[in-house]
């Protein structure tokens, strides 16, 4: 996968918290509070589906749809003429370029997608939160891998009102973002687990590339 391809795509998968480093926030109990209505809404939104709209660190834009089934489970199929399909398995998040002929798979404990993800979502244990910021319409909630195994930043965006994600952002290892709006993300039932497969397409004689 070319570099730009690949950055348009690990906006949403892979490459995770690939960004500057930063330590721990000391968290008033406003922001605490914040911060456990965004756990208590995530751990809460177990099936949904809607819009989204990627925007990279050039201003270019990329519009797909979403699905997701908590724990684990996401698919982003962007429109065309993009050719991407992301899809997480609830263990793996694999990635295919129909135009470039590509297929990458990444550990979902090694995306950003595994922040909201998860089946017990921790914001005290494992990821430190680094600044929670104050909006008109909602608030951010800004993390890092509290491990310090990787160095990068996630942010995301909740909308009051009631409240709701409304998309995040991913900064790369030059401090560039990639931004993700979701749009109309609703609440939905039944979705079909053939949604969350995502086999390697192409023919076993060609190289299955991993990073």
């Amino acid at each position: 996968m070319n570099p730009d391809r690949r950055t348009l795509s690990l906006g949403l998968a892979a490459a995770a918290f690939a960004g500057p480093a930063f330590g721990q926030a000391a968290l008033t109990p406003a922001d605490q509070a914040l911060v456990d209505r965004a756990v208590a809404y995530l751990e809460g939104l177990t099936e949904a589906k809607g819009r989204f709209v990627q925007t990279d660190a050039r201003g270019r834009a990329t519009t797909g749809q979403l699905f997701m089934k908590r724990p684990g489970k996401a698919r982003f199929a962007y429109d065309p003429p993009s050719g991407l399909l992301v899809v997480s398995d609830g263990g793996v998040v694999a990635i295919h370029d129909a135009r470039l002929k590509t297929f990458d798979s990444y550990p979902l404990g090694a995306t950003p997608l595994s922040l909201f993800l998860a089946r017990t979502i921790r914001l005290d244990k494992g990821v430190a939160i680094a600044r929670v910021a104050r909006a008109a319409d909602g608030f951010s909630i800004t993390a890092r891998d509290g491990k310090k195994e990787t160095a990068g930043t996630i942010t995301l965006t909740f909308t009051e009102g009631p409240l709701a994600l409304a998309g995040w952002s991913v900064t790369d290892a030059q401090g560039r973002p990639t931004r993700v709006q979701l749009i109309g993300l609703a609440r939905t039932s039944g979705l079909d687990k053939s949604l969350f497969v995502l086999k390697d397409p192409r023919p076993k004689n060609i190289g299955r590339g991993k990073v």
